[in-house]
Order: C-alpha cells, then sequence, then structure tokens
C-alpha cells in the first residue's frame, strides 16, 4: 500500500506555453503531482497558462545529458552570474541556446524551481544522476559566500580533468578489449566457415591427420553443432556478474581489489583514483567546506570501493582528532609521496595547494603510462593474435605437407 500511495504522489513533468507577468511570451517545463498542481504553481508564478500536457518521456537516440554538458553549462552559467545576469535567466538562455533537448529539459526543470524561490543548490540535488554530491556542495558555498561564479568556473575545471582522466584510462583499457572481441570473430568464423571447407578436403586422403588438426576440426565440430549452447551459456554468465557484481558490495569490493592488482593496468588505474581523489578534496578544501565533510564526498567520489572504504576510515580517524596524514597512512592505500605532501600542506597550512600538486603529478603519470602502455600493447596483441590464427592455419596445411612428403 505504501509503495502504491508513493507512485501516485511521484511528481510528472509537463511542458506549458503562455504569457508571463510581462504579458510576454513564455514556454517551459514544470513538475507537479498532476495537471491541476501544474496550473496552480504556474498560477503562482504569474504565468496565464494557454497550453498545458504532460511531458513525452521518450527521447530520441543520442539525447542524453553527458558530462561535456554539464561542464559547458556550468561554464556559460558562471560567466553570466558574473555578468550579473539572474540565475533563472541565465538558465532561460542556456537553454535556448542548447541543441540537445534532453539538456533543455534539464535545464528549464531547474529554471523552473529556481523562479519558484528555491535555491540553485537545492534545484540541483533533485538530478543527483546530472549533478553529484561535489557539484552541489560547491554550489551552496557559493551561494552562501556569494563567490558562486568563481565556484561554478572550478567545478567546471575539476569536471574538465576528472573526464580527461577517465578517457585516458578507457582509451587504454579499450584497445585491448577490440582486438580480443576481434580475434573471437577471426577465430569463430575460421572454424564455423572455413575449416569445414579443409575437413571434406582431408576426407579423401584416407590417412590418419595429424594431432594438432585433429583437435582443430574436432572443436570446428563443437562449435558448429552447439555454437547456441555456448553463446547461451556466455550470455547467462554474463548476466549473472553484473547482476551480482549490482547486488553483492562484496563482490564490488572483490573486483575493484583485483583490478588494482591487475598487471599493467592495475597501477594505472590506482593512479588516476590517487589523482581523483586528491583534485576533488583540493578543490572542496579550498572552497572552505570542513574536512570532515569533505571526506565523506570524496569517498563517494573515489570511483574504487577499496579506495572508498579507506577514504571512509580516515574520515573516521580525522574525526577524532588524528591528523590527515597519519590516519592515510594508516590505510596503507597512498604512496609515500603523497604522504608527504600533505604533512608540510598540513604544517604550512596550505593543504589545498599540495593536493593541487599531488593531482597534477599523479595525471600526468597516468598520461605518461597509457602513453607507454599504447606503444607496447599494439605489436603484443597483433602477435597474440598471429599465434592463434597462425595455430589454425599451420593445423589445416599439416595433412597438405604430409601428403606432400609422401609423394
Amino acid at each position: 500500500m505504501a509503495k502504491a500511495k508513493s507512485k501516485k504522489n511521484e511528481p510528472i513533468s509537463f511542458t506549458w506555453s503562455g504569457l508571463d507577468k510581462g504579458k510576454r511570451k513564455a514556454s517551459g517545463e514544470i513538475e507537479a503531482t498532476n495537471i491541476q498542481a501544474a496550473r496552480l504553481l504556474l498560477r503562482r508564478q504569474g504565468i496565464k497558462v494557454k497550453k498545458l500536457r504532460k511531458t513525452s518521456s521518450g527521447l530520441s537516440f543520442g539525447q542524453t545529458v553527458k558530462v561535456k554538458d554539464i561542464v559547458f553549462t556550468t561554464r556559460q552559467l558562471a560567466t553570466m552570474i558574473e555578468a550579473g545576469i539572474p540565475i533563472a535567466q541565465s538558465l532561460r538562455g542556456i537553454a535556448t541556446g542548447h541543441d540537445n533537448p534532453a539538456v533543455k529539459s534539464l535545464l528549464n526543470k531547474i529554471r523552473g524551481d529556481v523562479e519558484a524561490g528555491t535555491n540553485l543548490s537545492v534545484s540541483l540535488k533533485k538530478h543527483p544522476q546530472h549533478f553529484n554530491r561535489l557539484y552541489t556542495s560547491l554550489v551552496s558555498v557559493g551561494e552562501e559566500s556569494g563567490t558562486l561564479d568563481n565556484l561554478m568556473n572550478n567545478i567546471a575545471g575539476y569536471l574538465e580533468k576528472i573526464e580527461n582522466i577517465k578517457s585516458k584510462v578507457k582509451s587504454a583499457l579499450f584497445y585491448p578489449a577490440l582486438v580480443i572481441i576481434v580475434a573471437i570473430v577471426i577465430v569463430a568464423v575460421l572454424l564455423i566457415v572455413v575449416i569445414p571447407e579443409f575437413e571434406s578436403l582431408f576426407s579423401d586422403f584416407g590417412a590418419d591427420l595429424p594431432s594438432l588438426t585433429k583437435w582443430v576440426v574436432g572443436l570446428s565440430h563443437s562449435l558448429q553443432e552447439s555454437w547456441y549452447i555456448y553463446l547461451a551459456v556466455a550470455m547467462i554468465v554474463s548476466y549473472l556478474f553484473v547482476y551480482s557484481y549490482k547486488r553483492s558490495t562484496k563482490m564490488q569490493h572483490f573486483l575493484d581489489r583485483v583490478i588494482l592488482k591487475f598487471p599493467v593496468f592495475g597501477p594505472i588505474i590506482r593512479k588516476a583514483v590517487i589523482a581523483r581523489i586528491s583534485r576533488t578534496l583540493a578543490i572542496m578544501f579550498g572552497a572552505g567546506i570542513p574536512l570532515v565533510d569533505s571526506l565523506e564526498t570524496v569517498a563517494n567520489a573515489a570511483g574504487n570501493r577499496v579506495y572508498r572504504d579507506g577514504i571512509l576510515h580516515v574520515r573516521r580517524e580525522v574525526s577524532t582528532g588524528r591528523t590527515l596524514e597519519s590516519s592515510m597512512a594508516e590505510t596503507k592505500l597512498f604512496p609515500g609521496m603523497m604522504l608527504q605532501m600533505v604533512t608540510t600542506g598540513e604544517e604550512a597550512g596550505e593543504l589545498e595547494t599540495m593536493l593541487g600538486k599531488v593531482a597534477e603529478f599523479f595525471e600526468n603519470e597516468v598520461d605518461n603510462a597509457v602513453a607507454v602502455i599504447s606503444s607496447l600493447i599494439e605489436p603484443l596483441l597483433i602477435i597474440v593474435l598471429g599465434i592463434i590464427v597462425g595455430t589454425i592455419v599451420i593445423a589445416m596445411y599439416l595433412p597438405i605437407f604430409k601428403l606432400g612428403a609422401v609423394f
């Protein structure tokens, strides 16, 4: 009964058009529990409604809000606020000039809340999938301190740096994954299409086939006869893996720990996580947010459960009066260089600066590591792919070589 009631009172998005207080044409979106409530809210805002209908929930392919859209919007908003333009008017202008309907819809919802008297930070909190706790916390600090334009620029810069690191790590992982998929497809085509042609040729020889050839032919038979079983097993295993990862915190923690220890890629991911933690803590501490509160947000932004748990441990220790450096050293997750920089920052009162330097150092480390791996992984994968395909080719030509030796 409680669930049904909650669903019934869930806000619905409505698109409206009409005249504002100055008798000018206006339009936008608003959220309300029903159409009567939406009409009442608009009337309170001084809007004379001409059209009001429920917003279609379907978006065409590609119409999603991406991080680059949030960065672009944040920079625009910072510039317009700095120029003295009211927030609601700024949001209206940005939404009007944006080509993505999903971004327009999001900005119009936020603008509707702001026009109704809600603070910008509170309005952003209604959309956690686009504005995380770090974002809303900094906006809240900016509203209270009157430095919203500066903090919005800082947020945009932070998002750009974090996204840049993420894209570099993804690019380092994407190429090997792509080559592996291509290798699987090539091997499957050889086993299903090419091998049977050779097999019909071998049947005319009337002689025993080499062991390697027999094994490859047997694998081809198995794949032709039971390909649907292999496919079903692969799909079920993939589904169970994803399902268990989403539902089990132990599974998430285990996988994140394994990733950090993975050869070659583990150190890159570790450096990327440390860079993100340093950058996030630096920007929050610099905004005047208390260290204990900052650490909770940093933990959720870490992107790895092992480091998330480590930061939460640091937060508990710092809240009892221990120094940040000693609490971090206890987790054994952070390198000595970072601990030394944190110590210097705490003693000199320059923790924000030192954390920024740590972030820059590890961001450069990620850049260099990705560049080295990119140069080494390509020839390595080509060799592996060549060995796999070469083994199959040799297996098919061994009987022909054997027959040639007899004659």
